[in-house]
């Protein structure tokens, strides 16, 4: 039985899922366990076909306005929206206590900014 993933994602309609076996065509090889989906399979078929969209647009908003046919900020809105349910990617990731110390040590920031960033309270 050979399932397209929006006919998957439909008949879900956003609940949770898990996956119990995974099998990989080429070798005929079955894994058996339980497996979540990646996030952004996670998405409902709408936001997985509006990020598709904006990769091929190559992140271009205005591309997008012209595709979906709608405003610049609705396009911001949106992908925030998006962004808020993909959390695996940390876009700013803390900094190595390493990384504060040099920082302090040339100047950059202050203690008290160094000791927040390292996790301290001041």
């Amino acid at each position: 039985m050979n399932h397209d993933w929006k006919e998957l994602t439909e008949l879900t309609e956003g609940r949770a899922l898990s996956i119990e076996k995974v099998r990989i065509k080429q070798s005929g090889i079955s894994i058996e366990g339980d497996f979540d989906l990646p996030p952004l399979a996670q998405l409902t078929i709408e936001d997985q076909i509006f990020v598709t969209a904006f990769v091929r647009c190559q992140g271009s908003i205005k591309d997008m306005e012209e595709l979906f046919g709608i405003s610049y900020p609705t396009v911001k809105s949106r992908l925030v929206k998006i962004s808020e349910k993909l959390e695996f990617v940390e876009i700013n990731p803390p900094a190595s206590k390493n990384e504060v110390l040099k920082a302090l040590e040339k100047g950059e920031i202050s203690v008290d900014e160094a000791i927040k960033k390292i996790g301290g309270r001041r």
